[in-house]
């Protein structure tokens, strides 16, 4: 078991902000990443559709026999998260819980901010994990929907980005929120920006960052590659030029070997 990969999958590029913090803090595990570019995004889906290319994915990644799997997706982990543990024999790991017991715990308020696609927010999942730590923690949640194609444009610290920011989130600000949730794989890159408007008082939870570290927490159960060479396999669903090229300024190195596979 130890020599196997970690399994992580996305509805396409966000999720390589999950992988860039997991390979931070394991730098000799093996990682496959797979993203659904052929069906980006997962935000705007239904339900069900969202739980049958999750499912998908994820067959493959266990074919490849992986040791865990990162759902590095806000919108999956929201709504697929409970068929991936229930099909599958190994740690099965979201985004949304490791980001919500955080922004509990930071909370000294107890008014917290979400953002996220219109998917994530839909479901409400991140209230329901806050509740689950604090039922009397106010949540008050805002999609961003902009944030993706600003993120993949490279445009996440420009004043477009600030522009946006301050439309979505002024609702949130006027809530009083102490903490703010960044309730999409996409966001991390916003981090200066949301900095900047929102000043020191309101504190930001990264979930790539906390989802990072939940898998740490649970490579005793299935067994930490202590030799092993730290490589990346990338697998896309669609052609990968864009994928690598958006790819690599998320990760801040160039990408290599990107196999496109069919599901």
């Amino acid at each position: 078991m130890p020599e196997r990969a970690i399994g992580i999958f996305d509805s396409g590029i966000g999720g390589l902000t999950v992988l860039k913090e997991i390979s931070r803090l394991l730098p000799r595990e093996e990682l496959f990443y797979v993203g659904d570019t052929a069906r980006v995004p997962y935000g705007t889906k239904s339900p069900e559709t969202v739980r049958r290319y999750a499912l998908e994915v994820a067959e493959f990644l266990v074919g490849q026999g992986v040791k865990m799997l990162v759902v590095a997706c806000n919108t999956a982990s929201a709504v697929a998260l409970e068929p991936l543990a229930s099909r599958f024999k190994i740690p099965v790991i979201g985004v949304i819980a490791p980001g919500a017991r955080r922004a509990a715990t930071l909370s000294r308020g107890r008014r917290i901010g979400v953002i996220g696609t219109e998917g994530t927010v839909k479901s409400g999942a991140y209230t329901r994990e806050i509740h689950a730590c604090n039922p009397d923690i106010k949540v008050f949640s805002a999609p961003c929907p902009l944030f993706v194609p600003l993120a993949e444009e490279g445009w996440a610290e420009h004043h477009i980005a600030t522009l946006a920011a301050k439309e979505y989130l002024a609702p949130l600000q006027a809530q009083n929120i102490d903490t703010l949730v960044l309730g999409c794989t996409h966001y991390p890159l916003f981090k200066n920006t949301l900095h900047a408007l929102l000043g020191e008082s309101v504190q930001l939870v990264d979930s790539a960052e906390e989802t990072a570290k939940a898998v740490v927490a649970q490579l005793p159960n299935v067994g930490a590659n202590g030799s092993g060479q730290g490589r990346v396999r990338f697998f896309v669903t669609d052609v990968p030029d864009r994928f690598t090229r958006v790819g690599g300024a998320f990760l801040g190195t160039r990408l290599e070997g990107v196999t496109q596979i069919e599901l």
